[in-house]
């Protein structure tokens, strides 16, 4: 797993971003910190406790189309993919398939939950 990340400035500055409580906006910055090459974290509730936020700062960050979460506990972050690149020949491959496996990319390379049409 790569030991930097991108942060982009698109969000950061954006209003939507800025309309979230500091201590959310602590909580989007330290998922992506700790996410693995694909955007995935595992350990959701762990960062939770050592950053002291709260549900809500996930649950606000879930409703704002920031984070993608899973049954399993395990979210990923939604434009993972606009802003940070490995390298191929660095890249290590997320660990939760099933979750991957659920979404796809859309024109603007975010990660989304297809709708199915039955």
């Amino acid at each position: 797993m790569a030991q930097r990340r991108m942060i982009s400035k698109h969000i950061y500055d954006s209003d939507k971003f800025l309309d979230l409580p500091h201590s959310t906006q602590n909580l989007y910055t330290h998922l992506i910190i700790r996410a693995d090459d694909d955007g995935f974290v595992g350990n959701v509730k762990r960062i939770l406790l050592m950053i002291q936020c709260s549900e809500i700062d996930l649950k606000l960050l879930i409703s704002s189309g920031y984070v993608i979460p899973f049954e399993t506990g395990v979210c990923v972050i939604a434009d993972w993919q606009q802003f940070n690149k490995v390298q191929k020949s660095r890249h290590v491959p997320t660990m939760y398939l099933d979750e991957r496996a659920c979404l796809r990319m859309d024109a603007n390379k975010r990660y989304i939950v297809p709708v199915n049409k039955h």
